[in-house]
This record gives structure tokens, C-alpha cells and sequence, in this order.
């Protein structure tokens, strides 16, 4: 048996007036979901345990059977281990965001975050930006650290975990009462808009029309991670295809293997193909148990608000990967089981995470019956089953 699961990050909503009161999961077309839903189990999982913040790190925890209460030390030090930065038990690791400020003539306090990735600002430029803020700020005490387009990384030795906004969670807000408490983050946060606003780099973007990358936003501290072995935890090897580094991480800190896919990066235009094409190969050729296929789009495109790309992002999971893995999946004769689920919801209406429980379909390619239902938040809620602990769901999937 094999073991596929897809997960459209962020891709669960509520219904939308400019949709006909439809949800983006129930307005795209999705012919290769259509086909696989009614033959599936559907139900809904609560991915974020109670008095925990909804984010990605959390809920991936979750889906892939880590119960987050026990193994969650914070965002970025997940991130760290994909960059491969060899932490400290003492050092903090803090997400270091690019991100649009406003450029209003005020103190720094009073802009707002248009932009929390600065238009999904590639990593090559944004290496050259960060490449500016460690010339102006890195000391042996603050190291900082490329990750991927806008997601970057600082390392704070002897540092303490401060409880930090994320920026998509305060797009438009004035900034200045979730700037940190500790005055040395804070100032260089002030500083780097200095550093960043008229670099070279951002006069370019300017002058072609996109959002200059302006200033850092520090968020997402923790401390070292310590994650049992997936293999020893189910008795299955696993390997992660995802263009994220908080997923990378969690795979290295889990002894999954990540596999790179080129063209993979984290936005609507990724390489759908290339990722489903991977995941076969996987399971049928590399002696893989398991696959993790993580697909950041559709949360991107939540977090800038836009329903008609949020669609989009659903469309080309279903048609460019979803249809691809099981057609392969189907032609090789190999029985196998297929987990198709968001892992929160980012909702267009607010632009940010929430923990409302995340529907899911559960297709094995044994079984010729299901719920008889396409799929939906709706449906799923309909077919009567909760996951109250959204990381048992893992061992239902691999029947354990």
C-alpha cells in the first residue's frame, strides 16, 4: 500500500458573496476531485488544538500526526532546519519576513503592511536585500540567515521567545503597537526601512510597477525543535515535496526525505507537474512508503485577498496535480490511499489564518464506495465525521 497525501495550504473558506455564496473549494472546477469524492470518506479534522494560534506550522504538525501541543517550539526554528542552521540549545530562531511598508511620511510606527511577501519577491533579489540588512545589522549575536522569497531567518543567541504578530495577520493596520517589546528587534525592524526603501533593487521594482520590498518584520521565535522519527513513528518512509521551508523543516526534524522539484516556489505559478510527477516516482520507483505533497498557493493567494486567484489555485491542484498523481497512481496497478485536505482555512473575508476544523477526503483506490458527496466545507461537514484531534487523522489515513 501507498500513501499520497495533497495538501492545498490554506485552500478551505466561507462562502462569498461574488461567488453566488459559493466558497473558492465550490466554484472551482475540479473534475479529478469530482471523480474521487463520492468514492471517498469526507469528514473534518481540527488541525489547531485549542488556545493555539492557526498557522501552517501548527496544522502541518498535525496532518502529518504530531500532536502540536507536545512538539510545537515555534515557527521558525522548523524553518532553520531546512536552512540547515545547526541552532543551540540557547539561540532563538525568528522568522525574518520581507515585507511592503507604506511610504507616507510619518514615523515608522504609523505605516502598514500593504504587502506581507512584497509581491512574492523572488530569492534571488530578496538574497541581495538581506544581503544589505546583515551588512548594516549582523553581529555574533544576531545572524541572519537566506531562506526563500520573502521568508528569511534570524538566529538570536542567549536570546528570549517574545510573542511576535505575523504581518498577514495585520495587513493595512497601523504597525507601531505590535512592534517588538525588545528594543534592539524593534529598532532594527525601524532601521531596515532605511536600509531597504531605496535600495537599488526597490527603485527597480518601483519603476516596474511592483511592491518594494522595505523593511524586515520579525515573528514566529522559538527554540531548538525536537521531532521524533516519522519511520519510527509509523512505520513508514516518508519523503516531502513542498517549496516551503517550514514544511522542509518539519520533514528534516521528522527524518523524512525532501524532495526538490524544479521550478517549485510557493506561488499560483509553481510546478504543479513537476511536484505530481515527483510524487509518483516516489512511491512507484524510489522505495518511499509515503509522500507529503504541500501546495502554498492557495493560502498566498487568501492572504492577498483575491477570490478569483484563490480559485485559480484550486483549479491547478485539481487539474495539474491531483489528476495527474491518481491517473499515474491508477495505471501502475499499485493499491495505494489518497488524503486530499487544506490544512487551515485562510479566509478571504479576513485575509488570515483561522481554526475552524478543515475538511478532508480520504480515497483508497480499493474501495468502490464512499460518501457519494463532491467535495466541499459544506459536504464535509454533512458525512457526520470529526476529528476532534486533528493529528489522529494520520493514523486513520495509514490504518493504524
Amino acid at each position: 500500500m501507498k500513501y499520497i497525501v495533497i495538501l492545498g495550504d490554506g485552500m478551505a473558506d466561507e462562502p462569498i458573496d461574488s461567488l453566488g455564496g459559493r466558497t473558492p473549494i465550490e466554484a472551482a472546477e475540479t473534475p479529478a476531485l469530482d471523480r474521487i469524492a463520492p468514492l471517498s470518506e469526507q469528514g473534518l479534522a481540527a488541525t489547531i488544538p485549542q488556545g493555539m494560534k492557526p498557522g501552517s506550522d501548527t496544522a502541518n504538525l498535525a496532518v502529518l500526526g504530531y500532536n502540536p501541543q507536545i512538539y510545537y517550539t515555534g515557527r521558525s526554528p522548523l524553518e532553520a532546519l531546512s536552512i540547515g542552521v545547526d541552532m543551540k540549545e540557547d539561540d532563538i530562531a525568528i522568522r525574518c519576513n520581507i515585507v511592503t511598508l507604506s511610504e507616507e511620511e510619518v514615523p515608522y510606527g504609523e505605516r502598514r503592511i500593504l504587502d506581507h511577501s512584497a509581491d512574492e519577491i523572488s530569492t534571488e533579489e530578496a538574497a541581495v536585500l538581506l544581503g544589505a540588512v546583515r551588512e548594516a545589522f549582523e553581529t555574533e549575536e544576531y545572524r541572519f540567515y537566506v531562506g526563500t522569497s520573502y521568508r528569511h531567518l534570524l538566529i538570536w543567541a542567549k536570546g528570549r521567545v517574545e510573542e511576535l504578530t505575523p504581518p498577514h495577520d495585520i495587513l493595512t493596520r497601523p504597525i507601531g503597537s505590535y512592534l517588538p517589546e525588545d528594543e534592539i528587534l524593534r529598532r532594527m525592524m525601524e532601521k531596515s526601512f532605511d536600509v531597504l526603501n531605496h535600495h537599488p533593487i526597490n527603485e527597480k521594482r518601483a519603476a516596474e510597477g511592483k511592491n518594494k520590498a522595505n523593511s524586515v518584520w520579525f515573528w514566529g521565535a522559538g527554540t531548538r525543535p525536537a521531532l521524533s522519527s516519522f519511520e519510527e513513528k509509523t512505520g513508514k518512509k516518508g519523503a516531502m515535496i513542498s517549496a516551503v521551508d517550514l514544511l522542509k523543516g518539519i520533514a528534516v526534524g521528522a527524518g523524512m526525505h525532501n524532495i526538490e522539484v524544479p521550478g517549485a516556489n510557493g506561488g499560483l505559478h509553481t510546478n504543479y507537474e513537476g511536484k505530481a510527477e515527483a510524487a509518483v516516482k516516489a512511491v512507484l520507483e524510489d522505495g518511499f512508503d509515503f509522500v507529503y505533497v504541500h501546495v502554498e498557493a492557495p493560502d498566498e493567494m487568501g492572504h492577498q485577498g483575491s477570490v478569483e486567484r484563490k480559485v485559480q489555485a484550486i483549479e491547478y491542484l485539481d487539474q495539474r496535480l491531483i489528476r495527474i498523481v491518481k491517473e499515474r497512481m491508477d495505471a501502475s496497478g499499485e493499491a495505494y490511499r489518497l488524503l486530499i485536505l487544506p490544512d487551515h482555512p485562510t479566509p478571504i473575508s479576513c485575509r488570515t489564518h483561522v481554526s475552524t476544523p478543515v475538511p478532508y477526503v480520504l480515497y483508497d483506490s480499493r474501495k468502490k464506495e464512499g460518501c457519494g458527496l463532491s467535495y466541499s466545507e459544506k459536504n464535509a461537514a454533512a458525512a457526520g465525521i470529526f476529528i476532534s484531534e486533528g493529528y489522529r487523522l494520520m493514523d486513520r489515513f495509514l490504518e493504524i
